[in-house]
């Protein structure tokens, strides 16, 4: 009964502040309740103790009780992924996969880099002594996209189809190769051994991503032959349901990847077969259900962000540091963009906008909040959370508030059509 009182209060706030959103700040419902979340833990850690007492102890309590990584990673982050990937449209991402697949791999791969060593020899000139192998653990949590941010706040930017696909799907596919460097990198942090061999490295990714996305296939290939047949909602949803539910108990068991499992699964299950004997409304009643469950768990999930600042002790301390590690990872992410593009503009063009909008798009989450609180205890967790959370908070609001203005549609389309004469002209 512990979590149904805590998921319980959670809801509940959650509600409030959306209601106080909506009423006065006005802000993307997401980005406002973790705004007025985080007004609400600062006003706590500085007054708490002396004006609010049972009120600062009651919601120290509530998330203390509350395992994040557990409860984010392991429950809400299946649901939320597979409600994106019903929403993609799978013809979209074919045309989209190259520059998908790189971004979600090799770029993962040169940001953890470009943030580990931008860390190492960056830290010191503030007086903060931090591992390289630490470096690496931060600039692995870092450097993948968070699905869920990207996903809800992409709706407020009106982006192009293509360029709307390239950002989400590399936020939802991102999830493995970033697992698989951040666990190789934990583990040599805390002296466990690994094989650092491509051949390890290559079955272990193949395994977790690999298996992830052919189990995500399977489930949705399964019950979308059942649901052939059906044209009722409530077995429709029950349906999808139970393969987030038992999808991800398959895939825990088999030591693969959940997130993708839920991705694959949801995009083989969003995209309709003609020969579905489901009516139009019963489909209807389906994608509604998953954009309400998206909608109410994104809400928890930004609520939890804004009150993650109460389990930090003297973040203050940390500010610095913090703005040090935006600056860095906004500058590996470029990298880690550009990089790419160099190699795919013999057959795809990206033109400056397209860029920018990847680089600014490219927003952090719950995800890279659940990852640093996975970090065992030790004298490098503290500072490696603190400076999470400054990315995270900094990206959520700052980049999801101006990502529709960085977004020029009439810029890129400009540009867009500029690449296609020249394409042609050099084809001819």
């Amino acid at each position: 009964m512990e979590l149904y009182y805590s998921f319980s209060a959670l809801i509940v706030l959650a509600s409030i502040f959306a209601y106080l959103n909506y009423r006065f700040l006005k802000l993307p419902s997401t980005i406002g309740i973790m705004v007025i979340a985080i007004v609400v833990s600062i006003f706590l850690v500085m007054f708490g103790e002396a004006v609010l007492p049972r009120t600062f102890g009651h919601l120290n309590n509530l998330m203390n009780s509350i395992d994040f990584t557990e409860v984010l990673m392991g429950a809400m982050l299946n649901f939320l992924l597979f409600a994106g990937g019903i929403h993609i449209n799978i013809n979209d991402l074919k045309e989209q996969f190259r520059p998908v697949l790189i971004f979600s791999t090799a770029g993962v791969v040169i940001s953890t880099f470009v943030v580990g060593f931008g860390m190492f020899y960056l830290l010191p000139f503030l007086g903060i002594q931090l591992p390289f192998i630490y470096c690496l653990v931060f600039g692995a949590l870092i450097s993948p996209t968070d699905p869920v941010a990207v996903l809800s706040i992409l709706k407020q930017a009106n982006v192009s189809k293509s360029l709307e696909t390239k950002v989400a799907g590399e936020s939802l596919f991102n999830d493995g190769m970033a697992v698989v460097v951040f666990t190789v990198v934990l583990q040599l942090a805390i002296g466990k051994e690994v094989d650092l061999g491509v051949e390890s490295i290559g079955l272990l990714l193949m395994k977790e991503a690999g298996g992830g996305i052919l189990l995500g296939v399977v489930l949705g290939w399964i019950t979308s032959r059942l649901m052939r047949e059906v044209d009722d909602y409530i077995i429709s949803v029950l349906v999808t349901l139970s393969v987030v539910m038992g999808g991800y108990l398959i895939a825990r068991q088999m030591h693969i990847s959940g997130p993708l499992t839920m991705v694959a699964a949801g995009l083989f299950m969003g995209n309709f077969n003609v020969r579905f004997k489901m009516k139009s409304v019963t489909q209807d009643y389906l994608i509604k259900f998953w954009e309400l469950i998206d909608e109410i768990l994104n809400a928890v999930l930004f609520l939890f962000i804004g009150f993650e600042l109460l389990m930090i002790k003297d973040l203050k301390h940390f500010m610095v540091p913090g703005l040090l590690a935006i600056a860095v990872v906004l500058i590996a992410r470029l990298i880690s963009i550009w990089v790419p593009t160099r190699f795919m503009s013999l057959r795809t063009r990206f033109s400056p906008q397209t860029i920018k909008v990847l680089v600014w798009g490219g927003i952090r989450g719950g995800v890279s909040i659940a990852l640093a609180m996975s970090i065992p205890k030790s004298e490098y967790s503290e500072i490696i959370l603190s400076i999470t959370y400054c990315v995270v908070v900094f990206s959520i609001i700052v980049q999801g508030l101006t990502i529709a203005k960085v977004a020029n549609p009439k810029a890129i389309a400009k540009e867009e059509e500029a690449q296609e004469t020249v394409a042609l002209d050099d084809h001819a």
